[in-house]
């Protein structure tokens, strides 16, 4: 039982967006006595902290965590670095969401949707390799044409773009998130 209970406290802490707090692992494994939880995190830290391994769980702003031990830094900061110059601005997000609920589609079809000109963004996603040009489209000066790419559905984790929400959904996640607020 005690491997089963660290497993799970291992999975906790991993799908935990903030430090998981003692008291929330302890609400949700209420089968286990607070000893018994106590001795598997103790026993999961000591082992990840003598382990190889490039990660740990450390104990920070009330709660537990996993984190890259601090020998580990300068790739780390090499890695961010990369990924900061891979992050889209809200200009191009905003592109590319246009792109891909109204693929395939123009440049002025972006713009008009948009209400402002979206070359500039329109070029980025191209060199990062989110959208890519199909073909020209049968209209006067024959505009170029837009699709998304596989690499767009790898970064935002879809398997194909019949994934993306439907108008629906997107209303329904705006109103839940103004309700949050």
């Amino acid at each position: 039982m005690n491997e089963q209970l660290k497993n799970i406290i291992e999975s906790l802490i991993f799908i935990s967006v903030e430090p998981l707090s003692f008291e929330k692992i302890k609400n949700t494994l209420s089968e286990f006595s607070e000893e018994q939880i106590k001795k598997a995190i103790q026993d999961l830290r000591k082992n990840y902290k003598t382990s190889q391994k490039g990660i740990q769980i450390i104990q920070v702003g009330g709660g537990y965590l996993f984190s890259t031990k601090p020998q580990l830094d300068p790739w780390i900061r090499r890695l961010m670095q990369e990924e900061k110059k891979n992050k889209l601005s809200p200009a191009a997000l905003e592109t590319l969401s246009v792109v891909a609920y109204h693929q395939p589609t123009t440049l002025s079809e972006i713009s008009a949707l948009r209400g402002t000109d979206s070359a500039h963004s329109i070029k980025t996603l191209l060199k990062k390799k989110m959208v890519k040009i199909v073909g020209r489209k049968k209209a006067p000066g024959k505009p170029l044409i837009y699709r998304t790419t596989d690499k767009f559905l790898v970064y935002f984790g879809l398997n194909s773009i019949k994934d993306l929400p439907s108008s629906e959904e997107l209303n329904q996640i705006i109103e839940e998130g103004k309700n949050e607020k």
